[in-house]
């Protein structure tokens, strides 16, 4: 069996910042995750630029340096591997977690599908790109059907169909229209929604505007067949020809693990664990919850630039100061 006295579950930057946080403190620990380095961020968009600066997403004290004042997916990618070869993590990549149990003694032990682990605090870091809203509706399994997007140039001079009305979905649209796909927006909601970035905002709005991106407001995605969409709009029920459907509906923390934990979770507010704010620790002693985990379903609140403290308020608490 593998001892440490953390395991920090999640290698996203938060993971990693409470890694160097970990080691900072003399503590043995490791870091364990489902996919690659930063899974969420290597999943993004491959043309994606952040709203904060790069200077708010650094961890560590390492200076992220980028050509533009925003950076982009690929510089934030490079970026935090370089960190973790700064500080040498001890990071175990493509290592799912399939339980974590608290025992008698305070410890737990945490199974993975390559080992067993016993820390004595476990840090739950897993953000939430990986587990998409569904629209449950009639062939959003078909293959033509997704809720990630990465490179518009697979949907060229295609009619695509895009779900959704923040960033995701609005720079898929207006990446897709470059690339000479034929897009079509469905919009729950009578507008463009707030979080759209300021810079992005006027772009779309004159492409509506023109023309030459189609939208429909107060309207959702009712089916999906093989050549086509039905979509519910104020006009009544369309049906349009459709080749791919990007839905950007939106993801979700998986918060499975934690019911088992036995942490409780607020319902009322969309499934938030609960928490003390000044330590991040939760109703479960020597269990931690660290990023956007920490928001439930609210995955506006938390972001790397404003949870990148929490690794420093665990560790403080975890060291007693």
């Amino acid at each position: 069996m593998n001892e440490y006295d953390v395991l920090i579950i999640g290698a996203g930057p938060i993971g990693l910042a409470c890694g160097i946080e970990a080691k900072k403190a003399g503590l043995s620990y490791v870091i364990v995750d489902k996919g690659a380095l930063v899974n969420s961020l290597y999943n993004y968009p491959v043309f994606m630029t952040f709203f904060s600066t790069s200077q708010r997403l650094e961890i560590g004290g390492v200076p992220f340096v980028s050509i533009n004042a925003r950076p982009n997916r690929n510089e934030a990618v490079e970026y935090y591997r370089r960190v973790t070869e700064k500080f040498s993590l001890n990071i175990h990549l493509f290592e799912p977690v399939k339980g974590v149990k608290k025992q008698e003694d305070g410890s737990f032990f945490v199974d993975t599908t390559k080992a067993i682990y016993r820390a004595k605090y476990v840090v739950i870091a897993t953000g939430f790109y990986d587990a998409p809203v569904m629209m449950n509706i009639p062939g959003e399994e078909l293959p033509k059907v997704t809720h990630y997007y990465k490179d518009p140039h697979l949907y060229a001079f295609q009619d695509v169909v895009v779900v959704g009305a923040n960033n995701s979905a609005i720079d898929a649209a207006l990446e897709a229209y470059r690339k000479g796909a034929r897009v079509t927006l469905v919009i729950r909601k009578g507008e463009i929604g707030s979080y759209v970035k300021y810079w992005v905002r006027p772009d779309i709005e004159n492409r509506i505007k023109e023309g030459e991106i189609k939208v429909y407001y107060h309207s959702e995605l009712l089916s999906v067949e093989e050549n086509s969409v039905k979509i519910r709009t104020e006009e009544g029920v369309l049906e349009i020809k459709n080749d791919w459907v990007i839905a950007m509906t939106g993801y979700k923390p998986d918060a499975d693990m934690l019911k088992r934990l036995g942490v409780q979770l607020e319902v009322r507010k969309g499934g938030v664990p609960a928490y003390n704010p000044d330590t991040m620790e939760t109703n479960l002693p020597g269990l931690y919850v660290a990023g956007v985990v920490c928001g439930g379903l609210d995955t506006h609140k938390w972001f790397i630039e404003n949870s990148r403290v929490h690794a420093e308020q665990i560790f403080a608490h975890i060291r007693g100061i």
